[in-house]
């Protein structure tokens, strides 16, 4: 119970800190992103709009993302925070005025949704309402739905996003082989999912 108290905390520190990053992203050029995201090759695995492309490939969708999270993602594939061959590597030939041009225009772009389905019931309880007794917060405490206006660093949309991508991170997230979100927060809430859980979530939070 300790450690669910410990990320409740967390997630109010970073509800009180989600504004800072919006002046950077302000400034942002998103005609100047359209064509960047061009030249730096972000299309050819993301889409021209940010739906993806090759969705076996487990590419993420960026469309209508928040650019204050897209910001951060690329800030952490170029320090090293966070790690992928291909992303580091583009992610060190940018600048940040490239880096944030780039997230702004695709979170200029119509949000990522599903089909509408969302009848995982398994995916869908722990959406809503997480499991205190093994330390899993509700998604729902962390990451904003369709329509909401909220903007955030640490707490990306991902209603509707990829679902091979959202189950490869979420077991990254198990396996400590990502840890870049703010206190840790998704390592501590995805240790005790089992793989079935995992791909409920994916099945469940990919058609929302």
């Amino acid at each position: 119970m300790k450690g669910f108290f410990r990320a409740c905390l967390w997630v109010a520190a970073v509800l009180l800190s989600i504004h800072a990053a919006a002046a950077n992203a302000a400034a942002a050029d998103v005609a100047a992103g359209k064509f960047k995201s061009e030249d730096q090759r972000c299309q050819e695995c993301h889409g021209s709009d940010g739906n993806g492309e090759r969705p076996e490939r487990k590419y993420a969708k960026l469309a209508g993302q928040f650019p204050e999270y897209l910001v951060k993602q690329l800030q952490d594939y170029r320090s090293g925070a966070r790690q992928h061959d291909f992303m580091s590597m583009t992610a060190r030939s940018m600048d940040d005025a490239d880096i944030a041009d780039i997230s702004a225009y695709y979170a200029s772009q119509s949000r990522m949704h599903g089909d509408g389905g969302g009848n995982d019931a398994v995916g869908k309880n722990l959406f809503q309402n997480g499991d205190a007794s093994r330390n899993i917060l509700p998604c729902v405490s962390c990451h904003v739905v369709i329509g909401a206006t909220e903007t955030g660093v640490n707490n990306p949309v991902i209603a509707g996003q990829e679902r091979e991508y959202l189950a490869q991170q979420i077991f990254a997230w198990r396996s400590g082989e990502r840890s870049n979100s703010g206190g840790g927060v998704m390592n501590l809430v995805s240790k005790s999912l089992t793989d079935a859980e995992i791909h409920a979530l994916a099945n469940y939070i990919s058609s929302l």
